[in-house]
């Protein structure tokens, strides 16, 4: 790690992650203290290895996130039963066409459930970064120079995230879906029929699976209930200590997508996107985690610049972030974010 007090300190290969196999090789990150004109310091995300203390937790993480990436494929190519659906209902009184509907909502609902249960071990993942990532005696800061892979995973974690519930927010099929199987297997139990496929989902679970789809992004949702549960089971951690960690990983996003010489050296856009996915999770992270949140005058995130290096991308690629500021947040309303903010997300 190289702290250079003052200005910049030029690397020559300067680009963020490898993310879920998306990147190439890269990276020098870096990230800025809490003072303005305070030491810089860069993380070396390109090589950063799990030392020893690391290692359990590091393991742990990347047996989920290597799964994150077939996940995401299959949520990519879910084209859904829509047709099918339609047929069936249009003509109920045709069995061979309610057949071929269940049919083919059957295994898509398996895939339903595979998503939710793997959002279950994200968030055990995440729980365990957050421990790793905040305990005594050492300041975040220090956390993060120190456990450069665990921070590099937390911020996979996030990318994984946003990228899941942009796809599902532009998928209205998943609930359609959804909904249509819960029908079916409640009408057929009207008609004492079983279906094979209960077996599958149970009652509880179709339950809990419902309330994680209905959320506009139910992985984000996921992960900032974890956060919150985290803090408050940790009496003993002052919440400062989880929040500026991911302070922390916000203005070390924010000042790579900011900065020319920086951002110049990222050799592919998917590079830019992970940053800014990454971004834009933490702050809603700690909206949801703070008690006055991300967008006060008092948060330690410059939410002003935040916006607007989003602002400058182009709008394909960064609208499903700033909705995520817009709808996922908690503070955003309140009273003490400033009028500025607030027009910037208009």
């Amino acid at each position: 790690v190289a702290i250079v007090g003052g200005g910049w300190h030029h690397f020559s290969h300067c680009s963020l992650s490898a993310s879920l196999g998306l990147m190439g090789n890269l990276l020098k990150v870096l990230t800025c203290t809490e003072l303005e004109h305070g030491p810089i310091v860069f993380l070396d995300f390109e090589h950063a290895q799990p030392t020893e203390a690391e290692t359990a937790v590091y393991n742990q993480v990347s047996a989920v996130l290597e799964e994150a990436h077939g996940i995401l494929a299959e949520l990519q190519s879910y084209n859904g039963a829509g047709q099918e659906i339609r047929e069936a209902i249009q003509n109920p009184g045709d069995l061979a066409l309610q057949e071929r509907a269940w049919n083919a909502v059957c295994p898509l609902v398996a895939k339903l459930k595979r998503f939710y249960e793997f959002s279950l071990r994200l968030e055990n993942a995440l729980r365990s970064l957050l421990e790793a990532l905040t305990s005594p005696p050492y300041a975040p800061m220090q956390h993060l120079e120190r456990e450069q892979a665990l921070a590099k995973q937390f911020a996979e974690i996030l990318h994984f995230t946003l990228s899941f519930d942009e796809l599902k927010m532009t998928n209205p099929a998943i609930q359609n879906d959804f909904s249509y199987y819960r029908r079916t297997i409640s009408r057929n139990r009207l008609n004492n029929q079983q279906l094979e496929a209960e077996n599958e989902v149970n009652n509880e679970m179709a339950n809990r699976m419902s309330l994680f789809y209905a959320e506009a992004t139910p992985m984000l949702k996921t992960l900032s209930n974890a956060t919150t549960k985290f803090v408050s089971e940790n009496k003993t951690l002052p919440i400062e200590d989880t929040t500026d960690c991911l302070s922390t990983m916000a203005c070390v996003c924010r000042v790579m997508l900011e900065t020319p010489e920086y951002r110049c050296r990222f050799t592919n856009t998917d590079t830019m996107l992970f940053c800014m996915r990454v971004m834009v999770g933490v702050i809603i992270l700690y909206d949801h985690v703070h008690p006055v949140g991300a967008f006060a005058k008092t948060s330690k995130i410059d939410m002003k610049g935040c916006i607007k290096v989003l602002k400058e991308q182009p709008s394909n690629s960064v609208e499903g972030l700033l909705n995520a500021l817009r709808y996922t947040t908690r503070h955003l309303n309140d009273d003490s974010t400033s009028k500025q903010i607030r027009a910037l997300l208009q």
